[in-house]
């Protein structure tokens, strides 16, 4: 019996104030905290909600980059994704509406594989299509780049 996976699913979370910095996020089974630091009033108990957005894309780039690696029979024996971006964070301190806060986001992606250049490249161009966290991110007018560095095995 083959299951068909729907194309379009619900998804819902749902936050609970603790702090007026914190908010403790109900996503299926798990709580997810977001807060500021210490520093900002906060309770330094989890990422803060920018913070989060980078934590979403370096976990969309693995998952999807694995999935694509198994589709073009690749294996990734190691991977690591660091994101770095410039916050322009007038919009936060209400001084101007941004359209786009953080104008420049990138990618470090290191990855450890016997695939060849080309099987990498198309890797990377796929998932610069179907990560949907990169896709929002860029169409938000975000300039975001990726550097690849390939590892081979010893």
């Amino acid at each position: 019996m083959t299951v068909t996976q729907k194309s379009i699913v619900p998804l819902e979370v749902s936050g609970k104030v603790v702090h007026h910095a914190r908010t403790d996020v109900s996503v299926r089974d798990l709580t997810v905290v977001i807060d500021e630091p210490e520093a900002r009033g906060g309770t330094n108990q989890g990422a803060t909600p920018t913070e989060a957005l980078m934590v979403s894309l370096a976990g969309c780039t693995t998952v999807v980059a694995h999935r694509i690696a198994k589709r073009l029979e690749i294996e990734l024996s190691d991977m690591t994704v660091n994101v770095s971006a410039e916050f322009d964070r007038r919009g936060v301190m209400q001084e101007v509406h941004l359209k786009v806060p953080f104008p420049t986001m990138h990618l470090d992606i290191t990855v450890t594989t016997g695939a060849s250049e080309d099987k990498m490249a198309e890797l990377a161009a796929d998932l610069k299509k179907f990560c949907p966290i990169t896709n929002v991110i860029r169409e938000s007018g975000t300039e975001l780049t990726e550097s690849w560095t390939v590892n081979r095995p010893s």
